[in-house]
């Protein structure tokens, strides 16, 4: 690669990190890694050209330590920093400092993180690109809660309590009956205020049955955008996601190209600079409206490689470099077959999907299974710790139609023997063979509707 950017340090960990070193290593950039004093030997420090160690294990005192990253870059002498999903990923404050201190910061302007980090600002917003959103409150603080029965009626019931700086499954709850209204968004003040740092929230009306779609996004920082079709998320657990699909199955043509339109919209509307992801809920009518934009690669952005051919890694830090990417053009960009990813996570379905930390005394992979990529960061040997989330590895399966993808992703499941823990690998399995699943009727309630059957023997 001939662009400014000769080392990026990966303010990151796990197999994200381990990822974008792949990236890296196809375009000649040299990398490092940090590391915690849990991670120290981790899969991901010996992957990357060298390292820098940023703290104690728990996240907060260590990835989650802004100064501590950016003196790390400091030390290693890189150009630029890579932040992954999570951590500090969507935190503007920590890509001002980058910027500040002279790095280049691969991703969307700062602005644009915290505008579409802040889900009220993101609102009108969104709203404003003409892209359609369900009702919702204002933003509610803890001594704002005058008149929330009121609120509450006038968005409607079922609703959720969302946190107004988190992002994903972990800073919503949701609410069936005004009886459990206010303890709920107090609970919901008290988690954000501790996880993002601002307790505020605000009430939007769920929509049941609902599926979740998202668009992947790219942006010029011009006003130009594409989109690389869409992934189907809907089968998910607490608010998370598990298994996830592109393209989406018995989803109307009309209605994929009107997200697809929404989207590359707002990306124009906010001169959007990157890989981004716009999610919206979809109602049993073909209706879509807007949930949240992700201002940052996915954990589910291999779906969209595989069925593309598109390094959306590689795409960032040629965008990031300067590199002139005029050739890609919406036209250039062409799906090609089907793709399944599933997360394997250390956790027990049986126990509501309790965390298993443990070591893996065996771990291994499937590896003669056609159409399958498995993205990790651990190896035989390594310990899953509370400290971090517990996901073991991704398993992406590609085929030339969603029967051969599914069928690939079976064989692979069945090829994982791991050792030492508890894993949702039986309970994966058990979601692909549902009828209801293989007949492409996936919905955001699929696995509390189902959980009997996903947990018999």
């Amino acid at each position: 690669m001939d662009g400014t950017i000769r080392k990026i340090l990966i303010a990151n960990r796990g197999e994200i990190a381990c990822r974008i070193i792949r990236s890296c290593q196809k375009l000649g950039v040299r990398t490092v890694a940090i590391y915690s004093d849990a991670d120290k030997n981790a899969m991901h420090v010996s992957l990357a050209d060298e390292s820098q160690p940023v703290g104690p294990s728990a996240a907060r005192d260590s990835y989650l330590r802004a100064e501590r990253v950016i003196a790390a870059v400091k030390l290693a002498g890189a150009d630029a920093i890579h932040p992954g999903y999570g951590f500090l990923s969507e935190d503007c404050d920590f890509a001002r400092a980058v910027i500040a201190a002279g790095f280049t910061w691969i991703g969307p302007t700062p602005q644009t993180i915290e505008d579409m980090g802040d889900k009220e600002r993101a609102r009108m917003l969104v709203k404003a690109a003409g892209v359609p959103v369900l009702s919702g409150s204002a933003r509610i603080m803890p001594d704002d809660l005058h008149g929330l029965a009121e609120t509450a009626a006038d968005v409607g019931y079922p609703l959720l309590v969302k946190a107004v700086a988190g992002g994903g499954g972990i800073g919503m709850r949701r609410v069936d009956q005004p009886s459990e209204l206010e303890k709920t968004v107090r609970a919901t003040q008290e988690f954000a205020a501790k996880s993002f740092g601002d307790p505020g929230v605000y009430l939007e009306r769920y929509t049941e049955p609902a599926r979740h779609i998202e668009i992947q996004v790219f942006g010029f920082g011009d006003g130009r955008s594409v989109h690389l079709f869409e992934r189907e998320c809907s089968i998910q657990r607490r608010f998370q996601k598990i298994v996830e699909e592109s393209p989406a199955p018995r989803l109307e043509t009309a209605s994929r190209d009107a997200m697809a339109a929404a989207a590359t919209a707002l990306v124009r509307q906010e001169r959007y600079a990157g890989v981004g992801t716009i999610e919206f809920v979809v109602d049993s009518l073909g209706g879509f409206y807007f949930l949240e934009m992700n201002t940052r690669i996915q954990v589910e952005h291999p779906v969209t490689e595989m069925i593309t051919g598109r390094d959306l890694v590689e795409l960032q830090i040629r965008l990031a470099s300067g590199e002139d990417l005029s050739a890609l053009t919406q036209a250039s960009i062409v799906a090609s077959g089907h793709a399944v990813e599933c997360r394997i996570y250390a956790e027990d379905p049986s126990r509501n999907f309790l965390p298993s930390p443990g070591r893996l005394t065996a771990f291994e992979v499937p590896n003669s299974v056609p159409g399958i990529r498995i993205d990790t960061g651990f190896r035989e040997g390594d310990a899953i710790t509370y400290y971090y989330d517990p996901m073991i590895a991704k398993v992406i399966a590609h085929g030339p139609n969603r029967e051969a993808a599914l069928s690939a992703m079976g064989a692979a499941l069945d090829g994982f023997r791991i050792e030492g823990l508890k894993t949702n690998i039986g309970f994966l399995r058990k979601v692909l063979v549902h009828p209801e699943f293989r007949a492409g009727n996936s919905f955001t309630r699929f696995v509390d509707t189902y959980m009997t059957e996903l947990l018999a023997n």
